[in-house]
């Protein structure tokens, strides 16, 4: 399958990108010919993620670090190393997300404050580690993913037996639509 934009030369960093919309948007990004680093918390996961991505588009470059998008010296450390290893960033696609299965009554404030960090918190720290960089280069690109499962069909939907589902926090820009930023 050929790839409908041109982004040869580009290295693209996916966070949450070992499974499910992240793996399919590094696919995306590398058909069309950019470098993509992997990214999740689970090492084991992520290695299997890289092959499987190795496999499937064994043309592309692929890379893949993990560490915790919601620990800010861990988000310097891994793209100073991707940055002088690999080459700059050029697009960085916050992906990474979680959720409670948990009815709102049941979920601790530890895991709700969980949740935040790495629906929202994350994609504040690793965009705002990137963007510096991408502003000292005067380019790059900044996609942030939210999901519409919060909304009170999809609830209804995967849990029409219970009267509250399970909450996530509003995403970080209006639902169904990903949010993007230009550093220039």
């Amino acid at each position: 399958m050929t790839s409908p934009f041109e982004l040869s030369g580009r290295v693209a960093l996916v966070t949450g990108s070992s499974r499910g919309i992240g793996s399919a948007i590094a696919d995306g990004l590398a058909r069309g010919g950019a470098a993509v680093i992997l990214n999740g918390r689970d090492e084991a996961r992520l290695a299997h993620a890289l092959e499987a991505a190795r496999r499937r588009i064994p043309s592309a470059t692929w890379h893949a670090s993990a560490f915790d998008v919601t620990d800010e010296a861990a988000i310097e450390d891994a793209i100073a190393r991707y940055e002088s290893g690999i080459g700059p960033i050029d697009i960085l696609v916050n992906n990474a997300g979680m959720q409670l299965r948990t009815p709102l009554t049941e979920i601790s404030l530890e895991n709700w404050r969980s949740v935040i960090d790495t629906d929202l918190t994350s994609a504040f720290l690793v965009g705002r580690t990137v963007a510096r960089r991408m502003i000292q280069r005067g380019r790059g690109k900044i996609i942030n993913i939210c999901s519409v499962q919060r909304t009170a069909g999809a609830v209804r939907k995967t849990w029409p037996d219970r009267p509250c589902g399970s909450p996530r926090p509003p995403p970080i820009s209006s639902p169904g639509r990903s949010s993007t930023s230009t550093a220039a």
